[in-house]
């Protein structure tokens, strides 16, 4: 196991702490012949991705574990390469080592000097001492989150940059807030007629809040593994919607019947219920649209999905909710 580095060392020269203990894949070789050679290499190393080079030791694709494997033994290996790769210059630091890890959630990157000519290569185990299975999947996922908390200590180390940062977030909360009353304003009327409704607004926003945050939490992990997948938005939503709609009308029907039950108030319960299932819907079509427009735009997405998601979410539900309430009412 190597040692984690500190934040001190993020300014280090990348290949101060890169390995040289690599195995090399010739795009020129046969399947048999890289296998062959995978076997008799002596690395002490854990290979975590094949790294295919051609004559002159440049790296010129990957080819996944899989495709090695299965692939006929006298095939050449440039057949079965994936010439799109992703690689951190010898240039970089530590620090833009890092990122690479947080942006694009590999487990390791292979170091190319200016002639694309592979060097070393870098692994997650340089920067957090958590021991994990590749494939237990959100345990991965748990340590780049880590990471991005240590990138985040390296770069606001004092109280006013940590304000900076994490404060206008924390702006979008008030914002939802003020703007959800004034909303609720607007419908004074409608509450003057049924004052219920007002007992079960904060019931029916923490419901909406607690499906937007679950669906956004899943839909960010499901980007991580489906992002290179056409249509994978589409998939997702579906997915959600499919489940959530269970979830709301479960929910719906339990409260609804808790105020007919309580108030006798037929219409209430109706407006209460059927506002939890529009209300949670729409929470849900939230929760994957926001993170995947962040994603588009190339902002943070778990910085900034979490705020927006949750303001949405409220000033939704509060128009949902009220009007539902004054179309009822108003018949």
């Amino acid at each position: 196991m190597e040692r984690s580095v500190n934040l001190k060392e993020l300014k280090d020269p990348v290949m101060k702490h890169a390995s040289t203990d690599f195995v090399s894949i010739y795009s020129y070789n046969t399947v048999g012949e890289a296998l062959e050679c995978i076997r008799t290499c002596q690395t002490q190393s854990t290979i975590l991705y094949f790294y295919v080079l051609d004559a002159e030791n440049r790296l010129v694709g990957t080819i996944q574990t899989r495709k090695l494997l299965t692939s006929a033994l006298d095939i050449k290996v440039e057949e079965i390469t994936t010439k799109k790769f992703i690689a951190i210059p010898h240039t970089a630091t530590l620090m833009e080592a890092l990122e690479f890890f947080i942006l694009h959630r590999y487990l390791a990157f292979p170091i190319i000097d200016d002639d694309k000519k592979m060097l070393g290569v870098i692994d997650i185990g340089v920067f957090t001492e958590e021991m994990f299975d590749i494939e237990e999947q959100e345990q991965v996922h748990s340590v780049f989150d880590t990471l991005g908390v240590k990138i985040s200590e390296a770069r606001s180390k004092s109280p006013w940059s940590v304000f900076r940062h994490r404060f206008p977030w924390l702006l979008a909360t008030i914002t939802s807030g003020t703007v959800c009353a004034l909303l609720v304003g607007f419908f004074e009327a409608t509450l003057a007629q049924s004052l219920v409704l007002a007992f079960f607004l904060t019931l029916v926003l923490g419901l909406g809040e607690s499906v937007s945050m679950q669906t956004m939490a899943i839909t960010v992990h499901f980007m991580h593994h489906s992002l290179s997948q056409s249509g994978w938005y589409f998939r997702a939503l579906r997915r959600e919607l499919a489940r959530v709609f269970l979830m709301a009308l479960a929910c719906a029907l339990i409260v609804g019947l808790i105020v007919i039950v309580w108030r006798n108030d037929f219409n209430a319960g109706l407006i209460i219920s059927s506002g939890i299932l529009a209300s949670l819907l729409l929470a849900c079509f939230l929760g994957v649209s926001v993170p995947s427009f962040l994603h588009k735009m190339k902002l943070d997405v778990h910085v900034a999905s979490g705020p927006l998601t949750l303001a949405m979410a409220d000033i939704c539900t509060v128009i949902v909710y009220f009007s539902l309430a004054a179309f009822v009412l108003s018949r």
